[in-house]
């Protein structure tokens, strides 16, 4: 019997729902992943100058990115024996997350869909994945 695994993914969090038969496994992971850097203050607040408030920007999107890799690593080690994959979410993180799996030659072929999704319940979710993968 086939495993399929459909992924719900932000930035935030990811919701896999893996489902074999009629059994139903749900996994939960939460990113940590800090937010969006948002320098305080006014123009020149503090003193500080724009190539100064540029170049912490580039620093904390230079972590940003590293924290998503790892995310997006630990997500993948959870697909384990996985026959499909379908990608779902909102923003750009499924796109990343699609390009990471592609990295890996036991999973890159896995991967069926990559489709734009809103948030949703897990009930919600569930009943999503169940019908993509028996369409």
């Amino acid at each position: 019997m086939k495993k399929n695994t459909g992924i719900w993914i932000d930035h935030r969090e990811a919701l896999l729902v893996s489902t074999k038969g009629d059994s139903v496994v749900v996994e939960h992971v939460a990113s940590a992943a800090e937010s969006h850097f948002k320098p305080s203050g006014g123009w020149k607040a503090g003193g500080t100058s724009v190539a100064q408030s540029v170049s912490k920007e580039q620093t904390a999107e230079e972590s940003r990115k590293h924290q998503y890799h790892t995310f997006y690593n630990k997500v993948m080690s959870m697909l384990g024996n996985s026959d499909a994959i379908a990608l779902f979410g909102p923003g750009e993180a499924k796109i990343e997350l699609a390009k990471e799996i592609s990295r890996v030659a036991s999973l890159q072929e896995k991967v069926k869909a990559i489709e734009v999704s809103d948030r949703m319940t897990e009930k919600q979710f569930i009943a999503k994945v169940k019908s993509y993968f028996t369409a």
